[in-house]
């Protein structure tokens, strides 16, 4: 018999941001990936993509062929996997000391997140096409794509921050109407194809929302002060970190790219709901959202799901939205129906792992555990036949 194929997930996010303790700027043994380094994307320019691999620890009852592989990817767009990697994720985070001296970051062990709600449904619509197209050895196994806090459906999500940022009781009915003004603006930009322009009209939305509210962040609309991305930048330009992780002496570490912000400035307000539609009817979907979010959070993601060209989108709408619990506390609550899941995340803004660490890896973990039981037992009906 041969091996079943590698199960995959693509489980993508957003961005940046980290915490405190000791005092040593090395990387310590147990924080090392499993491998890193580079997989060449163009051997003509040199280009390619910088990678960290942590094997999978608990696999003593998983042969390595039913093991699944999630990918991390981060937003942006332009922001690099490894803030998700040491901010987000762990097992081990960057964190300050408790005075927040940058010069002295380490890692902290810990149980392991916006424009991803774009390319992840992308790499999954492609994957889905071709597979068909290619030799069963050649096919890629997907088993489901994650979205967290997610800007899929630009023009729908953009309508919905005066409304809610009113209904929060963060600003008043003129500023309400102002800003509806603004929306507007950019959503008749979306509409006639002026990609550029919607876009700096989507910035000019969540610029005036963040000047009239005076919030910290709109990444989460708690905080007092902005995620500490910053910090990852700083410990991950030490060189004994990138010699430790196979990095490219002349490289130097960027947590977002202002060359690859601009060169895809002018997709950011194009929708992929189409995308995620033939995903969401071939693959598991799991969408999630931390409720303190005031830029893809909630509401802006309901707004285009209830839109949905799907079958099945009517039974989810219909679905009752049960109390999710981890630990005997309230955590979340959960909305599911056939391939779709959508899960509300307490106490978190935009960066959910970093926000809710416990309670996010008890959320992924129990999806992709669901989801390898029913491919096993698929497995099963088939090898018994």
């Amino acid at each position: 018999m041969e091996s079943t194929p590698l199960k995959l997930l693509l489980f993508l996010t957003l961005i940046h941001h980290l915490e405190s303790h000791s005092s040593a700027s090395t990387l310590p043994k147990e924080a090392l990936p499993t491998k890193s380094g580079y997989l060449p994307v163009n051997s003509t320019t040199g280009s390619a993509i910088f990678y960290a691999f942590y094997e999978a620890k608990n696999t003593s009852n998983t042969s390595l062929s039913e093991t699944p592989l999630v990918i991390w990817l981060q937003g942006g767009p332009g922001c690099s996997s490894m803030t998700g990697n040491f901010y987000e994720l762990g097992p081990w985070r960057v964190t300050a000391s408790v005075k927040q001296n940058v010069e002295h970051l380490t890692l902290e062990p810990n149980p392991g997140e916006s424009y991803s709600g774009k390319y992840v449904p992308s790499i999954g619509y492609y994957i889905l096409k071709k597979n068909p197209l290619l030799p069963a050895s050649k096919r890629i196994n997907l088993y489901g794509l994650a979205i967290g806090n997610g800007l899929t459906d630009p023009a729908t999500q953009v309508a919905t921050h005066a409304l809610h940022s009113y209904n929060l009781g963060l600003i008043n009915e003129k500023q309400k109407t102002q800003m509806e003004k603004l929306q507007i603006k950019a959503i008749e930009l979306t509409k006639a194809g002026n990609w550029s322009n919607a876009t700096d009209a989507r910035n000019n939305v969540l610029g005036f929302l963040h000047s009239i509210t005076g919030l910290a962040t709109l990444y989460d609309f708690r905080r007092q002060g902005p995620y500490r991305s910053d910090w990852v930048e700083e410990f991950l330009k030490n060189p004994e970190v990138k010699k430790a992780l196979g990095v490219n002496e002349s490289m130097v570490f960027e947590e977002c790219s202002d060359v690859v912000g601009a060169a895809v400035h002018e997709d950011v307000m194009k929708s992929v709901k189409y995308m995620v539609e033939f995903v969401v009817k071939n693959t598991k979907l799991l969408l999630y959202q931390g409720q303190c979010d005031l830029r893809d959070g909630v509401v802006s993601v309901e707004s285009w799901v209830k839109k949905m060209k799907w079958e099945g989108i009517g039974k989810f709408l219909d679905a009752e939205k049960d109390v999710w619990r981890v630990n005997g506390v309230v955590a979340g609550y959960v909305q599911k129906w056939d391939n779709l899941s959508h899960v509300v995340v307490l106490g978190a803004g935009h960066f959910v792992p970093t926000d809710q660490n416990v309670n996010s890896q008890a959320m992924i973990e129990n999806w992709v555990l669901r989801l390898l039981s029913r491919m096993l037992k698929s497995f099963q009906l088939i090898f018994d036949h």
